[in-house]
C-alpha cells in the first residue's frame, strides 16, 4: 500500500485535474448555446435554398445548365474533412479520419483522392498517409460567411476547371451535446433529385431570366452549403468536448472519493500499528 504522502499528493494531483475540467465543460456550454443558435437560425434558410437549387437544377436542360451541374466519371476526388483545431471532445475528430479512410479504402479504391481539410486536427494526422493540397484551420480564427466564402470559391474553381470530378465534405452534424452524426455530403457536382421520388419537378417562371438565376442562385448556394457544414461541426465540437468533459469531471470525482477511502484505511491502519506498539512498550515497562 502507498504511503500515505503519495496518497495525498495523488489526491491533490485529481482534484487539480476536476477543477480543470468542469472550468472547460462550462466555457463549452457557455459556447455550445451562441453555436447552436447560430445553426439553429441558419439551417432553415440553408435547406430552403438547397431545395429550391435541387428543383432548379432537375428543370434546366442541358444548353441551361451550370458547369456546376456537369457528371462527369469520378477518378478525381477532393475529400474535404471539417475537424476542430482543439482536442480533448472526445471522438468527435477520429470519427471523421475514421470515415475519410473508410472512403479512401472501399468508395474511392484505386482512384486519385486528394484532401482539403478545415481544421488541424484531421490535417496532423491525415496528412501522414494522403495527400493534402491545402488547410483552412484559420478559419475558426474567425469563422463568418466572407471567410468561408473564399474558401467555396477555391472549391467552385478547382471543380469548375476540371481538376477534380468531384467534392465530397465529411463533417459532423449537430444533432444534440451528446449526439454527433458524421455526414458525408456531395459538394459537386450539384446533386440532382432523389431517385425514386414520385412528385414531378416543379414548373418555375424565371425573372429576370433563367440564365441570370442559374449564375447567382448556385454560387450562393454552395457557398452558404459550405458554411452550414463548418457551423454543424463548429456546434458539435463544443457539444462533444462539454460531453467529454462532464464524464472526465465524474470520473475524476470517483477516483478522488476511492483515494481518500484508502488514504482514510492507511492512516487508521497507521494510527492502529502506533497505539499497539505504545501498548507494547508501556507492558514492557510494567513487567
Amino acid at each position: 500500500m502507498a504511503n500515505l504522502k503519495e496518497i495525498r499528493n495523488r489526491i491533490a494531483s485529481v482534484s487539480s485535474t476536476m477543477q480543470i475540467t468542469s472550468a472547460m465543460k462550462m466555457v463549452s456550454a457557455a459556447k455550445l448555446k451562441k453555436a447552436q443558435d447560430a445553426i439553429t437560425a441558419m439551417r432553415p434558410y440553408a435547406d430552403k435554398l438547397t431545395e429550391l437549387l435541387i428543383g432548379l437544377s432537375a428543370s434546366l436542360d442541358d444548353d441551361n445548365g451550370s458547369a456546376f451541374s456537369q457528371q462527369r466519371p469520378e477518378n478525381r476526388i477532393l475529400l474535404v474533412p471539417i475537424t476542430s483545431n482543439r482536442g480533448l471532445c472526445g471522438a468527435f475528430n477520429s470519427n471523421i479520419i475514421k470515415q475519410v479512410n473508410n472512403l479512401v479504402a472501399e468508395q474511392f479504391e484505386g482512384k486519385q483522392v486528394d484532401l482539403l481539410c478545415i481544421g488541424k486536427k484531421g490535417n496532423d494526422v491525415l496528412s501522414k498517409k494522403l495527400e493534402v493540397v491545402a488547410n483552412h484551420s484559420e478559419l475558426y480564427d474567425n469563422l463568418t460567411f466572407d471567410t468561408v466564402e473564399a474558401v467555396a470559391e477555391e472549391m467552385m474553381e478547382a471543380f469548375e476547371s476540371e481538376k477534380y470530378d468531384s467534392i465530397y465534405l465529411v463533417y459532423n452534424k449537430f444533432k444534440n451535446a451528446a449526439t454527433q452524426i458524421v455526414m458525408t455530403e456531395k459538394f459537386l457536382p450539384l446533386v440532382q433529385e432523389n431517385e425514386g421520388q414520385d412528385q414531378a419537378p416543379m414548373d418555375y417562371l424565371f425573372e429576370p431570366s433563367e440564365a441570370e438565376i442559374v449564375e447567382q442562385l448556385i454560387p450562393k448556394a454552395l457557398k452558404t452549403q459550405l458554411f452550414k457544414a463548418i457551423r454543424d461541426s463548429f456546434a458539435s465540437e463544443h457539444g462533444a468536448r462539454m460531453t467529454a468533459m462532464h464524464k472526465a469531471t465524474d470520473n475524476a470525482s470517483e477516483l478522488r472519493s476511492q483515494l481518500k477511502l484508502t488514504y482514510n484505511k492507511a492512516r487508521q491502519a497507521a494510527i492502529t500499528g502506533e497505539i499497539l506498539e505504545i501498548v507494547g512498550g508501556a507492558e514492557a515497562l510494567n513487567d
